[in-house]
């Protein structure tokens, strides 16, 4: 059976929840949301989210040819898997979830975001300046003017998050000016996601000024993200299109699941081996990342990223802006860089872009092949290792190109 929210009643949130549920009440269906049709009491074509739809497990969620948007009341993701959030301390496990969009389906972050950024940020409602002026570390929200709400982003500001989800799918989505990382996976595993565009330039304009919003990632793994592929990742973000963090941090107030105080919602992680990223497949990615990174990886702190395959990088950013790097590997800030075999087992092959590096590798890297690199002489060499020759081992890179 097809459930649709046209067939319930309340706000649009409600009518989109009651939809999921009641496919989730006889164990899982297909949820298909449509245009939203323009009512006597709302002359609007698109629905409006006034807190996260939740997604249980057995459930396809299928974005037909329209548009979500968040409220500017909301400060909630735009869909989140359904076993986690506030002041829940234990994620469950949930199998079998897919979001499908069809034609233009588009999610959308509101016009006034009371929040925006990663948990680092403070918020302030009035932080604008010039695109490409000096770096503000504060990001836009209008929960900047109420001391009784949280100061600072969280894992709220991500678009769609997962938590511990199994055999997954999304595909098909454009995410347009979200109010920090468009997609952001947790120690999920066994999926796919294909064809995602992201729309996002570092803010937008706010009653006539642009608002810096920071941290809008197009699509990040974070711990514990195992046996998945990515295939066909598009557009402009405001930071690092698509990235793979891992970083192990131990202060207590960022241990427990459902706290706010980070900006992950399943918590500090286990401690062990279930925090290690690995085999994971990259491909046909083309995009600029708003003078970060199209690619990045990074992990540290004994969490292990290994078996990475990445095929297809071209980096679109203009001479004028350039991005840091077309693929970034480790870093030496987030807590120092990874320990030499940490980062391992990475195939890397047909890249290309402009950026002031083609491919650096800025912590620690080891048994690992680049193959089929076209770098400028600007960029001066194909693989750069900034920190030093002694943060490579066992890494060859043949047909490596100078193109100007």
């Amino acid at each position: 059976m097809i459930y649709s929210p046209k067939h319930f009643n309340g706000s649009d949130s409600d009518r989109l929840q009651a939809a999921v549920d009641a496919a989730a009440a006889v164990g899982g269906g297909k949820v298909v949301v449509g245009r939203r049709v323009p009512d006597e009491s709302v002359q609007r074509d698109y629905w409006l989210l006034e807190r996260a739809l939740l997604l249980p497990a057995n459930v396809i969620l299928v974005l037909d040819n329209c548009r979500l948007k968040l409220a500017d009341t909301c400060r909630d993701n735009m869909i989140r898997s359904a076993n986690c959030g506030i002041g829940i301390s234990k994620v469950e496990p949930l199998h079998n979830i897919h979001i499908v969009g069809i034609g233009e389906a588009v999610l959308e972050g509101a016009d006034r975001p009371r929040a925006s950024g990663d948990g680092a940020k403070s918020l302030s409602a009035d932080n604008a300046r010039e695109r490409g002026g000096s770096y503000i570390p504060i990001s836009y929200g209008t929960d900047a003017l109420d001391a009784t709400e949280k100061q600072s982003g969280d894992w709220r500001n991500i678009g769609i998050l997962l938590a511990e989800v199994h055999n997954f799918s999304i595909t098909g989505i454009k995410l347009v000016d979200t109010h920090c990382w468009g997609i952001s996976l947790e120690w999920c595993s066994f999926g796919t996601i294909r064809d995602l565009r992201f729309a996002s330039i570092g803010g937008r304009v706010i009653d006539g000024k642009f608002r810096v919003m920071l941290n809008q990632d197009g699509l990040d793994l974070r711990q514990g993200c195992h046996d998945i592929t990515i295939d066909g990742i598009s557009g402009s973000s405001g930071d690092d299109l698509v990235a793979l963090t891992a970083i192990r941090r131990w202060q207590p107030q960022q241990r427990e699941a459902g706290s706010l105080d980070s900006t992950m919602v399943g918590g500090a992680g286990w401690g062990d081996t279930r925090d290690d990223v690995y085999n994971i497949i990259i491909r046909n990615v083309r995009g600029t990342a708003g003078g970060h990174h199209v690619v990045r990886f990074l992990n540290n702190g004994g969490i292990v990223m290994r078996n990475i395959l990445i095929d297809g990088v071209v980096g679109t950013a203009t001479a004028e802006r350039p991005d840091r790097a077309v693929i970034v590997v480790g870093d030496q800030s987030y807590g120092g860089a990874a320990a030499l075999g940490d980062t391992r087992g990475f195939m890397v092959s047909n890249v290309c872009g402009q950026a002031r590096h083609l491919v650096e590798v800025r912590g620690t890297l080891s048994d690992s092949v680049f193959t089929n690199l076209l770098y400028t002489t600007a960029q001066g060499s194909a693989l750069s290792f900034p920190s030093g020759s002694e943060s490579g081992q066992n890494i060859k890179v043949c047909n490596d190109v100078c193109i100007d």
